[in-house]
């Protein structure tokens, strides 16, 4: 087991990398920075901008305020994306925050964020995004319908969305199986197409929509309009932000594929924050438009306010538009998921603490053939059972966690690593990234202190694969003893 060494003038200013084989096929760079731009633009749009200005226009009825908490919530991820392009630009390895975490922390803290991606996180993900896709799919084509339930049993309820989810599933882990550039162009494709939808939809609706600008205004809105207090006011903004939090969660992909992407010292940094910054950019012309049709007060009464939104700017007949935007943009998000999910699995395996066969690259595709299909099976059992949104929800406070934890690492490894090589440095370096690590620790503490229950099993899910690691660990120490001996 190799932990992080500590570094002063004398050590060695290369970090370490354990992602890469000795020998045999390799991982191909293949990704240009545009490529990256937009795998992360579409890794974090997929259906919570449609879904959530509900939950943040509830505590934040002013107009002024549920615009502010989409920027804040920018401005707190290119908090964290600025330290993390610090850690890689110093690790252009595949695997991106795993590697962060182990050579901050080690290999066991490694492992168990690995461990919550392959479980539930990135599995729940690409399940959730398949089925939604095929849902919303289902506003268009009745045959394929969410409410046309094929088996239930045993308390799950599988239907032709469900079948449809698999399906797609398939192909996508299929298609990425075959090659890196298939992969990125089926990626690239969905996203510009759900890009050019979002496009179309802002700003036709500013331009023939029947909106009334009189909405941001705020007349008759509650936020400032009642007077609260600043600690009120704090705690209404905290609450907006468990939404907008998981809007913009996704930015962190990009590391995951690190090691196919074209000068990666520079490229992943500046995919990080280009990528961030047009996504604030495109949620706030989203939420904009929202607002343009309809007063706050309504926003907080639709779940699905794309589409209400739709139906007054245009008419009712455009809510099947909508459900086929929404659907791209599902299914793109999942294309991201899939492609980006395997390659943490890769270094996992390639560490000697995962499926032995993770670890190999196909010789002929250069892909990670296995995990894409390892993680495809365990996405589409997750599929099946149907517990996919409810396992999620107790690990969102782990990711935060993880991001958190990663971010005070980039500060561990500038003690122990001073002279590795940094081609990008963290901007506004102490305090900026100081101010993610305080949001964070905050955030997660509360949600310790206020849903206990969700942080117990999410905690549980986390430990639960200690055994593994402990198990993994030592059959590669016996199979390293064995190749010595021989």
């Amino acid at each position: 087991m190799n932990s992080p060494t500590t570094a002063g003038p004398a050590t060695r200013t290369e970090p370490a990398s354990r992602t890469e084989p000795a020998s045999g096929p390799t991982l191909l760079r293949g990704l240009t920075l545009l490529d990256s731009v937009l795998l992360l633009v579409s890794g974090i749009i997929g259906s919570s901008i449609f879904l959530t200005a509900k939950d943040i226009a509830a505590p934040l009825p002013h107009p002024a305020l549920f615009l502010l908490v989409w920027v804040l919530g920018g401005v707190i991820s290119l908090c964290a994306c600025v330290a993390f392009a610090e850690l890689g630009s110093m690790f252009p390895d595949s695997g991106g925050q795993y590697v962060y975490l182990r050579e901050a922390y080690g290999d066991l803290m490694a492992f168990l964020y690995g461990w919550m991606l392959f479980a539930v996180a990135n599995g729940g993900t690409i399940a959730a995004l398949s089925v939604a896709s095929a849902a919303y799919m289902g506003q268009i084509v009745p045959l394929i319908s969410e409410e046309d339930v094929i088996l239930r049993v045993a308390g799950i309820t599988f239907t032709r969305a469900h079948l449809v989810g698999l399906v797609l599933i398939v192909v996508l882990t299929f298609v990425n199986v075959f090659g890196l550039r298939w992969g990125a162009l089926l990626q690239n494709v969905s996203t510009w197409v759900k890009l050019t939808a979002m496009a179309g939809f802002v700003l036709l609706g500013f331009a023939i929509g029947k909106g009334d600008w009189s909405h941001f205004s705020g007349r008759g809105a509650g936020g400032l309009a009642m007077g609260l207090g600043p600690a009120q006011l704090i705690s209404a903004m905290g609450i907006g932000l468990i939404a907008v939090f998981w809007a913009y969660d996704g930015w962190v992909y990009i590391t995951w594929v690190a090691g196919e992407v074209k000068d990666p010292r520079r490229n992943v940094p500046l995919a990080m924050v280009l990528g961030v910054l047009a996504v604030g950019v495109i949620y706030i012309a989203m939420n904009m438009t929202y607002v343009y049709a309809l007063p706050l007060k309504e926003v907080a009464k639709h779940e699905t306010i794309a589409h209400a939104a739709a139906a007054q700017l245009f008419s009712p007949r455009a809510a099947a538009w909508l459900s086929a935007m929404i659907a791209v943009s599902c299914f793109s998000a999942a294309a991201t998921c899939t492609l980006s999910g395997a390659r943490v699995y890769l270094a996992m395996a390639q560490d000697g603490v995962f499926f032995k066969r993770m670890a190999q690259i196909h010789p002929r595709w250069r892909t990670p053939a296995f995990s894409l299909i390892g993680q495809g099976i365990w996405s589409a059992v997750l599929t099946i059972s149907g517990r996919y949104d409810q396992l999620y929800t107790y690990v969102i406070y782990g990711m935060v966690l993880s991001y958190t934890l990663t971010v005070i690492g980039m500060f561990i490894l500038r003690w122990k690593r001073p002279d590795a090589p940094r081609p990008y440095r963290c901007t506004g370096y102490p305090w900026v990234p100081a101010i993610y690590v305080l949001m964070g620790v905050a955030w997660t503490l509360n949600t310790i202190i206020t849903r206990p229950t969700e942080a117990f099993w999410g905690t549980a899910i986390v430990l639960a694969g200690v055994p593994g690691f402990v198990y993994w660990r030592r059959s590669s120490r016996k199979t390293a003893h064995l190749m010595q001996v021989m």
